[in-house]
């Protein structure tokens, strides 16, 4: 696997860091002035900037995932990060508040597809005891993302009023230029799916391809999708708790994402100083998200790791909200709730995503967690108002809550798959299957009795 490894995974990686950094970097462009040029210190207009890159984003997402498997991973993505590199680009080129607006919205629908992309391709070339550390691997970029954009507004920062800019703009500017840049370059990088790459053999392609079928049973990707297909998949009640496993832990996630540069200036750091401090927690989550996914694929198990994982969030926030006198004591809860909550998201997505078999079941299963998730991305841009600082009970109360409904769609999720594989040992289950013709059967996917549900 060391072959596919190295041609996919640290492709996706850097895509989806640079995608996040360009996503986030707005929170590290906030402190240098940005408020102040653009003239939205006052009200609400700061979240509502935020939110408005969700609309498209949330929208996007099952379309994006049907043009990426026509027009192949390699073509698709590449196009798509070209273009939000070069929104971000021009959002730091912006004169008022209508252009923010207007580049958040762009920046919202070309980042579409990316995540659930590269989480359905992933999908579609490991099995599922192989998959979790890929995930976490790949999802950890957004912790990398988070820990060097803070490094890096803290140093492009110090372009302050070179060729007349401020350093909010140079932020916008020079990331999304290499962003722009590497989309560019990947073009001739990106894997496509196992069915179609040439940078393996005939026969580890065929081992590949038989591999995945007794794991996950046919990919059926030469089948021609249908609208009646696509829809047919949220018949499935699994696709739902999907949703809300993912959407709970969103809106504390985004919170943290946005906010943690204006959370941790309150414990009295300088910008720079702050902009540093942002670093430890996002380094602390990549390292629980490595080790607990190493230790989730060796025991072929995702429930317990959501629900400690997700607890050691539920600690972060609680003692966010509740301790507002030592620094130390919310410094480390920063790194709780960012541990917590990074660690946990890419456990609940390949849970959810590798329960699904097929091209079409995993590429609109993961497509709609992701963007029923987002819409927590919402709520998150409006939970920590300036208004609310620095204590932010609302913003930690709405972390708390929504982190609660994650570990309860977690665990009603856990009791359906046990449902499910239970009845599936069931003699009317194995003769129904029995009388299927062999094209019903190959287009089951995850319905088949053969194929049990990971828990």
């Amino acid at each position: 696997m060391f072959k596919i490894d190295v041609r996919l995974v640290p492709m996706l990686c850097i895509l989806y860091l640079l995608a996040f950094l360009d996503r986030v970097n707005i929170a590290n462009a906030a402190l240098f002035s940005m408020k102040t040029d653009l003239k939205i210190t006052d009200g609400n207009k700061y979240n509502i900037a935020l939110t408005i890159f969700f609309v498209p984003y949330i929208l996007a997402e099952i379309p994006s995932n049907i043009m990426l498997k026509k027009l192949k991973p390699h073509v698709w993505l590449p196009i798509c990060m070209f273009f939000f590199g070069l929104v971000t680009c021009m959002q730091g080129l912006v004169q008022n508040y209508s252009g923010l607006l207007a580049t958040r919205f762009f920046l919202g629908l070309t980042e579409a597809g990316m995540f659930p992309g590269c989480f359905y391709l992933i999908a579609m070339w490991y099995v599922r005891s192989e998959a979790q550390k890929r995930y976490s691997f790949f999802f950890a970029s957004t912790s990398l993302a988070g820990g060097f954009g803070g490094l890096l507004a803290s140093a492009i920062g110090l372009l302050d009023g070179h060729r007349g800019y401020h350093g909010w703009r140079w932020i916008f500017i020079i990331e999304g230029a290499v962003t722009a840049a590497v989309g560019i370059l990947f073009y001739f990088l990106i894997a496509d799916f196992p069915e179609e790459v040439k940078f393996l053999t005939p026969n580890e392609r065929q081992f590949i391809k038989t591999k995945l079928a007794i794991d996950s049973g046919d990919s059926q990707a030469h089948r021609e999708t249908h609208l009646k297909d696509i829809l047919n998949c949220f018949k499935d009640y699994k696709l739902y708790l999907a949703g809300f496993m993912y959407f709970g832990l969103i809106i504390p996630a985004y919170g943290y994402a946005y906010f943690a540069p204006s959370i941790i200036n309150q414990f009295g750091y300088g910008l720079i100083q702050t902009q540093l401090h942002t670093v430890p927690p996002w380094a602390a989550a990549y390292g629980a998200s490595m080790i607990s996914a190493y230790f989730s694929d060796k025991f072929r198990h995702r429930y317990f790791f959501t629900i400690f994982l997700s607890s050691c969030a539920l600690v972060g926030l609680i003692m966010l909200i509740s301790i507002h006198d030592n620094i130390k004591a919310q410094y480390a809860a920063c790194h709780l709730t960012a541990m917590g909550l990074y660690a946990s998201m890419p456990i609940v997505v390949c849970w959810a995503t590798t329960n699904f078999s097929g091209h079409l079941r995993r590429g609109v299963g993961s497509a709609w967690q992701v963007g029923f998730g987002n819409i927590g991305g919402i709520i998150a841009t409006f939970s920590f108002l300036s208004k609310d600082a620095p204590k932010y009970i609302k913003g930690y109360s709405l972390g708390i809550a929504f982190t609660c409904v994650s570990m309860l769609a977690c665990t009603a999720y856990l009791f359906g798959v046990y449902v499910e594989n239970k009845k599936k040992r069931t003699t009317s289950v194995i003769e129904a299957w029995d009388k299927l013709s062999d094209d019903e059967k190959a287009f089951a996917g995850d319905k088949s009795p053969e194929f049990f549900y990971t828990y």
